[in-house]
């Protein structure tokens, strides 16, 4: 899926996406004056991300927290570079508009144990955003799959049996409108109750009211209902 024009994204990407370092800017080499100007374009040598981040070092990794799991503080190394991804599309576009290649933040995950890094993202956060939001960012995946979840099991998103665009549309619908809602209900702040002082009175005198009661009938036994009554004296 291509991120929309305009609108910021992180996605996770594979080590061998090609790319340039930030500092890397189209050329237009000197024109001996015979047949057509050459044209400006990017004439360095592509990089892969995991070539980009093998050359900044594992030094360069930085120790992040990112959320509360159920273990524990989730936490590992980052790194993240300021790099232009340049695939054959990208370098195409530019070409034809006549402009640089955006630069993006390249966020690799590198754990202390590990050789290379074991996870790439492209981001587009602003240059002065700081390491830990994106890598927050990035890591929101589990919520993702978390809402996919709760969309199916809880709300029904795979209870649809039509065959009609138009009754898919209605239950996803539905079942967005829903999943919406239950969203804000546990994003909406708790009031606290006031206590109600008639309730507190009631619960007060809860033991008076209780001895007050009288008791149940006991069944009576066999031998009990066959005891001769007792004489009376006059």
């Amino acid at each position: 899926m291509r991120p929309a024009p305009g609108k910021p994204y992180v996605v996770q990407v594979k080590s061998a996406t090609s790319a340039y370092p930030e500092q890397v800017r189209p050329e237009r080499p000197k024109w001996s004056g015979r047949g057509r100007p050459p044209a400006v374009r990017y004439r360095a040598q592509l990089s892969s991300l995991k070539q980009l981040a093998l050359a900044a070092g594992k030094r360069a990794a930085r120790d992040v927290t990112w959320r509360e799991g159920s273990r524990g503080p989730m936490r590992s190394r980052f790194l993240a570079l300021r790099i232009r991804p340049a695939n054959r599309e990208l370098r195409a576009a530019a070409r034809e508009s006549d402009t640089e290649l955006p630069a993006r933040w390249l966020l690799a995950e590198w754990p202390a144990n590990a050789a290379p890094p074991t996870d790439y993202w492209l981001s587009s956060p602003p240059p002065d955003t700081d390491l830990g939001t994106i890598v927050r960012l990035a890591k929101l995946r589990w919520r993702i799959e978390h809402d996919y979840r709760e969309l199916k099991d809880a709300l029904g998103l795979d209870h649809f049996e039509g065959r009609s665009y138009r009754g898919w549309h209605h239950h996803v619908t539905c079942v967005s409108v829903a999943h919406a809602f239950l969203t804000l209900e546990r994003l909406r702040p708790r009031t606290r109750r006031q206590p109600d002082p008639l309730r507190a009175a009631a619960r007060a005198a809860a033991p008076d009211r209780l001895l007050a009661r009288p008791l149940p009938n006991l069944p009576q036994t066999a031998a009990a209902q066959h005891t001769p009554p007792r004489p009376t004296l006059n």
